[in-house]
């Protein structure tokens, strides 16, 4: 029996059924408690995974391509939040300050590493640059998004305070990360040809999260804060946030003269942002706090950023092969 075309994707269900079964039957008290620890142990085999599955060759090849990561990161880390703030009078009374909040949040965090290089991978794209970029832009965002947050947010009136956020997360993240770098001369080569089955560790990792912050936001009454205009909004706010980017990066990819390569990696690392990362990040940052609200946006957008980028692969894909993709494919 063929797909219906227009179903999603079975994570994309699956993260539907999660919130569902949040909020019939939310966690509380010790089988909360139990889900946080099991949540922690999860995210931290998640980023050592990460850490294995990512070859330094690849990071070394396209680490010298300086002018693309530069723009990619300013996509990420400038225009993003920037856009944030300043389509505040917009945003706000469309989705309500909370929402708006979990809005700033998206804009604050890093891009995706595996969509964004799939998605390169089937446009024809650069792909070592792709891969690079998407990797230093998850790594950079261990420490930029705790700061983003400060200012975006205004979360931690102190230095000291979102210096304990950066430690927290690099802790949480950025060692179990490290760790799977050094291992992955004895295990790299098991993950890569387990890497059918161990994305359900990626998978599994966001869904307890989602679980168990609708839980709690559930308890505190999440659905009863929203009204249905309001998650309406939110989803008519991703797509015009998400359409912005889009046509920027490609303006801005011609404006500096790259070539076509080059500006497919740029649109497909420079528009997203990763719920593999935000969600573990919301999290520590605002540990607790209810982040329910906070994560919504992200979980919105981050299914609309895939489905409008697929077809925008396919489109690309359909395109003639180039003289140097052509001359590529010519045994030497």
């Amino acid at each position: 029996m063929t797909r219906p075309r227009l179903l999603p994707d079975n994570f994309t269900l699956t993260l539907i059924g999660v919130v569902t079964l949040a909020s019939l039957l939310p966690a509380s008290g010790q089988v909360a408690l139990g889900f946080g620890w099991l949540t922690n142990i999860a995210i931290a085999l998640l980023f050592f995974l990460h850490g294995a599955k990512l070859s330094r060759e690849s990071i070394i090849a396209g680490a010298g391509h300086w002018r693309l990561h530069l723009l990619v990161f300013s996509l990420t880390f400038v225009l993003f939040p920037l856009l944030g703030l300043a389509l505040k009078p917009l945003l706000s009374p469309l989705i309500g300050n909370d929402l708006y909040m979990g809005m700033l949040y998206l804009c604050a965090l890093p891009a995706t590493v595996q969509s964004a290089i799939a998605f390169t991978s089937l446009a024809r794209g650069n792909i070592p640059a792709a891969i690079c970029s998407a990797a230093a832009s998850s790594l950079f965002g261990i420490f930029l998004t705790p700061l983003l947050v400060t200012l975006l947010l205004n979360v931690h009136g102190e230095g000291a305070s979102t210096l304990d956020a950066i430690l927290k997360i690099s802790v949480q993240l950025l060692l179990p990360f490290i760790a799977g770098q050094i291992a992955r001369r004895w295990i790299g080569n098991w993950v890569a040809r387990n890497k059918s089955w161990l994305k359900f560790v990626d998978q599994g990792s966001i869904l307890l999260v989602v679980y168990g912050a609708f839980s709690e936001a559930v308890i505190e009454g999440i659905w009863q804060q929203i009204p249905l205009l309001d998650l309406l909004g939110l989803v008519l706010v991703c797509c015009i946030v998400l359409a912005l980017v889009l046509v920027a990066s490609t303006v801005l990819g011609k404006a500096f003269g790259f070539n076509q390569e080059d500006r497919i990696t740029i649109l497909f690392c420079g528009s997203k942002k990763s719920l593999a990362t935000g969600v573990p990040m919301a999290q520590v940052l605002f540990a607790g706090s209810t982040i329910g609200l906070l994560i919504l946006p992200l979980m919105l957008f981050h299914q609309i950023q895939l489905m409008v980028c697929a077809v925008l692969a396919q489109r690309y894909a359909k395109r003639p092969e180039s003289i140097p993709e052509l001359m590529a494919q010519v045994d030497p």
